[in-house]
């Protein structure tokens, strides 16, 4: 992905010598103008002062690719391998083992993964990609059978299968019916015989011969005994991936869609991919890794990404949901536009407003989705258009469909409001524009007097995208208020429809009375 071209050093004439003052400026910004020393520079209002995670974005370009759970750009023939086995036997330890990291959900409870959830993994210079799948029962029933189906989904679709068995239990009725699926299947099995954690269990792993499904392979996920020999085996299995490209620009557009728990984003990414791709129930936190998609909508691919809902006190959360927050929130910061659903058929609630908020501190381009519009009728309408004025003040900017993710009404019109709010996103006015614009605006409104002064802007200029980030030189402190008012004279003026725009200062601090002249 291309980042944003930083703009030129400005050439500004002013009357008299002195120092410029930080109001919210970073070591990013202070590279794309030559000639102005941090040294010199100090904090000019607490709440425009960049955090350590926003510099680092700044200066890396937002949205900058990269692997996070879920979230996974898999080149077209990238061999698959598919993690299954029944529930609770370390499928996903051994997932993170294989990746290094810990990026799948793991807890000592069964059921905790569901969807099947893709991610790259790569051995011995060569690349594939792993699918963690939910425990695979073979007479489940509800929400167990939807995860059971999605684990022989995954099956079907990879190159090669890794069937994992505890080897401490044996060979279980469940893990013979599993097995029996696999042998029809006709794809390459290697058998994992894990919780294999030394020399001495080694010998019950040998029971596993009995599941027909070749040698058994003895592994520990949680110590990673074994594990670099059972990925030679993995790699003599999947076919050779096809030679990588280099120079290749650009790839799907990533979106997250972010919201309460049951609002319906599984249900939406399902009807956009026109199958059952995440796992719906009315039970909430039903989602628990992120699930992506690449989906092709108007004419050009999409990833999306379905997340965990955000419950109202994550931070308090235990176990699965505590590092399923986690993961939303890393895939937020990973995606370059985020769709925020709201159930519309009942009242908006503060845990509403502050994923909204979530998704604009962290700079993303943002739609704003109502979902179950069908159940709504025209009281509920009334009101909820009241609500959106009393409370969404600040995310009047965002586009909004009000649609229904189970009919798929509307959800057509999300690619147009998509592309609107990512071009904004992507927006660049130039300096002579923006100059001319703040000079016509200050003319008609000046700046509030401040200490029987009247700060002036002396200058304005773009110092990035992803999302705009205005830079006003002035001469003295502006107020909030005046601040929001430039914002949203901003918008009248240049659009910025669904993107957040980050308006900051830069004070001239006067030269002390006993400097040298």
């Amino acid at each position: 992905m291309t980042q944003p071209n930083e703009p030129a050093a400005p050439a500004i004439r002013v009357p008299d010598e002195g120092r410029w003052v930080d109001a919210g400026w970073d070591d990013a910004d202070e590279g794309a103008f030559d000639g102005l020393d941090d040294e010199d520079f100090h904090d000019g209002d607490g709440d425009f002062a960049d955090e350590p995670e926003d510099r680092a974005s700044l200066a890396e370009g937002a949205g900058a690719a990269g692997p996070v759970p879920g979230f996974v750009d898999t080149p077209a023939g990238q061999p698959v391998l598919a993690v299954v086995g029944r529930p609770n036997v370390g499928k996903s330890t051994l997932v993170n083992r294989i990746l290094g990291s810990r990026q799948a959900v793991v807890q000592d409870v069964p059921g905790v993964t569901r969807d099947r959830v893709a991610y790259d993994a790569t051995w011995r210079g060569r690349t594939f990609t792993v699918v963690d799948t939910g425990g695979w029962e073979a007479r489940a029933r509800g929400l167990s059978a939807q995860i059971a189906e999605q684990a022989k989904m995954a099956v079907e679709l990879a190159d090669a299968v890794l069937f994992v068995v505890d080897a401490r239990v044996g060979a279980t009725d469940e893990d013979e019916a599993v097995a029996r699926v696999l042998r029809r299947a006709g794809k390459p099995v290697i058998l994992a015989a894990n919780k294999v954690d030394d020399a001495k269990s080694e010998s019950d792993a040998m029971s596993l011969w009995s599941l027909g499904l070749g040698e058994p392979f003895a592994v520990s996920a949680l110590h990673g005994r074994g594990s670099g020999d059972l990925l030679d085996l993995v790699l003599d299995a999947l076919p050779e991936a096809p030679p990588q490209r280099f120079g290749i620009a650009g790839g799907p557009r990533r979106v997250a869609l972010i919201g309460r728990p049951n609002v319906g984003k599984s249900s939406l990414l399902n009807k956009l991919a026109g199958e059952n791709r995440a796992l719906v129930s009315p039970m909430a936190g039903t989602t628990r890794d992120p699930v992506d998609e690449v989906i092709e909508l108007g004419g050009k691919p999409w990833r999306f990404v379905d997340t965990a809902g955000i419950k109202r006190r994550f931070r308090e959360s235990q176990g699965a949901d505590y590092y399923s927050a986690l993961r939303t929130s890393s895939a937020l910061d990973r995606a370059e536009v985020a769709v925020v659903l709201i159930d519309a058929s009942e009242p908006l609630t503060d845990q509403d407003l502050r994923i909204l908020t979530m998704v604009i501190e962290a700079g993303r381009a943002l739609v704003i989705a109502y979902n179950k519009w069908d159940l709504t009728d025209e009281e509920r309408r009334h009101y909820l258009e009241r609500e959106i004025e009393r409370a969404l003040y600040s995310a009047r900017w965002a586009p909004r469909v009000n649609i229904s993710a189970e009919t798929g009404r509307n959800v057509a019109k999300l690619v147009p409001a998509l592309e609107m709010a990512l071009e904004s996103w992507d927006r660049r006015v130039s300096t002579g524009q923006l100059n001319a614009w703040i000079t016509r605006l200050v003319q008609a409104t000046p700046p509030p007097m401040r200490g029987g002064r009247q700060p002036k802007i002396l200058f304005a200029t773009q110092a990035g995208t992803r999302p705009p980030h205005i830079v006003l030189f002035t001469s003295g402190f502006l107020e909030e208020t005046y601040r929001r008012f430039i914002e949203r004279s901003l918008r009248e003026e240049f659009g910025f429809e669904g993107t957040p725009v980050k308006v900051t200062m830069r004070i001239r601090e006067k030269k002390k009375s006993g400097a040298r002249r």
